[in-house]
């Protein structure tokens, strides 16, 4: 971990006038002008135990660490040059002394940064180290990375934009992509991934719609008949080389979202249906955990338990995403509920797979079977679709997931009625799991290729519903 004296000297890299504060109870520290203006946000180091995490979201700009490695992000203020200059100095002289790589590559350097004049910003003071511009709707964000992850950073600017009733609105250039636990908490109204393109504006990073900026906020531009317009970039991959485009080629995702609601007992440990998910699929457990990007904790179902439960003392829920080796792309977040029911998991699984490798739907209805008779699954859904081996989300349209295949838990099977849930029409019909007084049931769809099996979920979940 970086010692004391080395970061002191790190934050000399302003010159001896800068003043020093922090926040988030000592997790950020702050160089400031003598007048307060914050010019960069160092976060405390914390220690990642996989590798693999660096390339993962650095690329191979990044040489891959040889084992854990200590991982800190200094943030520079938009509203002041010398702020981008101050963190690659702070980042310069750490590793000067202790070691490391720097990114973005060769930024680094170790030289004192002249801040004497510099005007105090009248807003900056009062923002999130995260945010670069506030209103009173909206909270911007600026970044410029390959891989735009749910940092801790980006996780607190979320939760302080939705405390203050504001959308969280992220610009990115159209090479950026997000990480599946970032597009998902981005994909919450009114949260927003914006895209600013060197020739069509601003434009939505997940539906294309274009924007523009009106009352503090980006909104969609409507034409003259009222109607949102798709901006050209985003109907294809323009920013992708050809040998990128041909590696996509072939590449699949598979996609589960499973719930599973156990009871509140005081021996039960988390983390045991997404262990066995991922066992069953890939013959691997997920290698690490941790509550944001990146995932800097070993494999523990007892300590996320432990997490969750101090949380759920103080009425907090628990989020935290899980990922694989590099072997087999994996990534998955879990959200933990105390409810009436019980204890739920709300979970989000997602693999990867290149060209010329088969996801394993065969391996579904055994996986359903094991969900239902093992870790109390409540629903499962199954879906396939093109998209990158890397599970990472790009800034052009990507074709909808199709399903493959529902899951009904005994508890959802007794609510809707065993006889009619087994019958919802005479073309599909599902197969049978546990007991004959608590059966589970599990609809095969398709097989991720049929635009039709949306259909058919429909008039599924259309039954169930016409029989509660």
């Amino acid at each position: 971990m970086p010692d004391p004296s080395t970061v002191l000297a790190g934050l000399y890299a302003g010159g001896p006038d800068l003043r020093v504060s922090t926040l988030a109870d000592g997790a950020v520290l702050q160089l400031c002008t003598p007048g307060g203006t914050p010019l960069v946000s160092v976060e405390a180091p914390y220690l990642v135990h996989h590798p693999h995490e660096a390339r993962r979201l650095l690329g191979d700009q990044v040489p891959l660490p040889e084992g854990p490695f200590w991982w800190t992000e200094a943030r520079a203020t938009t509203a002041h040059p010398e702020g981008e200059r101050i963190a690659a100095s702070f980042a310069g002289r750490l590793t000067t002394v202790l070691g490391g790589t720097v990114w973005p590559p060769h930024v680094a350097h170790t030289d004192v940064v002249p801040t004497a004049g510099l005007a105090p910003s009248a807003t900056c003071g009062s923002l999130p180290p995260a945010v670069d511009m506030q209103s009173d709707h909206a909270s911007v964000i600026l970044q410029d990375r390959p891989v735009i992850a749910l940092s801790s950073w980006l996780s607190h600017a979320l939760s302080a934009a939705a405390a203050g009733g504001r959308a969280l609105q992220l610009i990115t250039p159209p090479t950026c992509r997000l990480t599946q636990p970032t597009r998902a908490a981005l994909a919450a109204h009114p949260n927003r991934w914006i895209i600013q393109h060197p020739e069509h504006g601003y434009y939505d990073g997940v539906s294309g719609c274009q924007l523009r900026w009106r009352d503090g906020a980006f909104v969609p531009a409507l034409d003259d008949t009222g109607h949102a317009r798709v901006a050209e970039p985003f109907k294809s991959a323009p920013f992708v080389s050809g040998q990128d485009a041909a590696a996509a080629l072939g590449e699949q995702q598979l996609l589960l979202s499973i719930r599973t609601v156990q009871p509140a007992a005081e021996g039960l440990v988390l983390g045991g249906a997404l262990e066995a998910a991922w066992q069953h699929l890939t013959g691997t457990r997920p290698v690490g955990w941790g509550t944001a990007e990146p995932v800097n904790l070993p494999w523990n179902r007892r300590q996320l338990t432990d997490l969750a439960r101090t949380r759920a003392q103080k009425s907090e829920a628990t989020w935290l995403v899980a990922v694989g080796g590099p072997e087999q792309p994996g990534i998955a977040t879990t959200r933990v509920l105390h409810t009436s029911a019980g204890i739920e998991e709300h979970i989000a699984f997602a693999l990867g797979y290149g060209p010329g490798r088969t996801p394993p739907l065969a391996a579904l209805p055994e996986l359903a079977r094991l969900l239902t008779t093992r870790h109390e699954l409540a629903t499962m859904l199954t879906t396939l679709r093109a998209g990158r081996r890397d599970l990472t989300v790009p800034s052009y349209f990507e074709a909808l997931p199709l399903p493959v295949s529902f899951t009904l838990g005994p508890d959802a099977v007794r609510q809707a009625g065993p006889a009619r849930a087994e019958a919802p029409s005479p073309h599909l019909a599902p197969t049978r799991f546990g007991s004959a007084s608590a059966p589970a049931l599990h609809y095969t769809l398709g097989d991720g290729t049929q635009p039709g099996a949306w259909a058919q979920l429909q008039q599924v979940t259309r039954h169930l519903k016409q029989m509660q």
